[in-house]
Formats: C-alpha cells, structure tokens, sequence
C-alpha cells in the first residue's frame, strides 16, 4: 500500500512538471505573446471609444435631438410601485420594468466607432505591406541545373566532332 501510494504521488508530481513545462513553451510562443499585448491594447482603445461615445457623440446627438438623452429613452412595460400610504411617497416598493433601448444605441454606435478604427488601422497596415511588395529586389537569371549544363556541353562537343568528320568526309 505504502508503495502504490508514493508511486502515485510521484506519478501526479511528473504530471505536474511535463504539464508546467508545456504551459511555459505554450506561453513563450510569439503568436501567444501577440495576443496577450493586442487584448490588452484593445481593451484600452475600447475604453477610449466608449467614452468618446457617452462623453462627446451621445451629448452632441441629444443637443441636436432637442435634448434628448440617450440613456433615458426606454419603453416602460411596467411602471414602479410607489409607497404612497407610507410616511415618503418616494419610496418605491417595486421598481419600474423597462427595455432601455437609448443605452442599446449608445452600444451599436459603439461598435460601429470601433469597427471602423478597427478597419481603418488594418487598411494602413497593408498599404505598408503593399509599398513594401512594390519595391521588389533585382532580379536575376536563375542558374540551369549543374546536370543541364554538363548536357548541353556534351552535346555541343559531339556536334564539333559531327561537324570534323563530315568535313573530313567531303574533302576524301
């Protein structure tokens, strides 16, 4: 029993290392390094977009719209339940239910500023990559096969043989 029981233990150690070992070769991959940075970086751009949304656009739309703010567009299903026996007729037993459709078109135009940052940023990228593609280096002959080249002096070598015979011929 003691036996199997450290031969267990020692299996569930060697499992651990090969699988930290696999995590830590997983993790140095570039690929996986890439990806980690462009998580992070999208994160802090959709931060930037969603405040340029309700901080700058959405302020701007309401003012334009007769001061309309977004957020507080909704379609009440239900209105709150007001104690207005009780000694505050503020207080609310149950509060309103509501689809608040203004803050769902403050997160579609959202998405939109973002998509197109997003396209705009991977257009510029490939007109680097397409600039670099125009410039393409000299190019030069590629070099015949070692062996075709044995070939074809070997078989000018018997034409020049061919040729000096059939001289020799005509002048006997």
């Amino acid at each position: 029993m003691a036996k199997e029981n450290k031969a267990k233990k020692a299996a569930e150690k060697i499992g651990k290392v090969k699988f930290i070992t696999e995590f830590k070769a997983f993790i140095s991959r570039g690929n996986v390094l890439d990806m980690a940075v462009g998580m992070i970086v999208g994160s802090a751009f959709t931060a930037i977009i969603t405040a340029l949304v309700n901080k700058v656009l959405m302020p701007a739309l309401g003012m334009l719209t007769g001061g309309i703010d977004f957020k507080d567009l909704k379609i009440v299903l239900k209105e709150a339940v007001l104690d207005l026996e009780g000694a505050d007729p503020t207080v609310v037993l149950t509060p309103e239910v509501a689809i608040g459709y203004g803050e769902f078109l403050a997160a579609i135009i959202n998405f939109f500023l973002i998509a197109i940052s997003v396209f705009i940023l991977i257009k510029v990228i490939g007109s680097f990559k397409r600039k670099k593609v125009e410039e393409p280096a000299p190019v030069e002959e590629p070099k015949p096969d070692p062996q075709i080249e044995l070939l074809t002096e070997i078989r000018d070598l018997l034409k020049g043989e061919n040729a000096a015979e059939e001289k020799e011929a005509e002048t006997v």
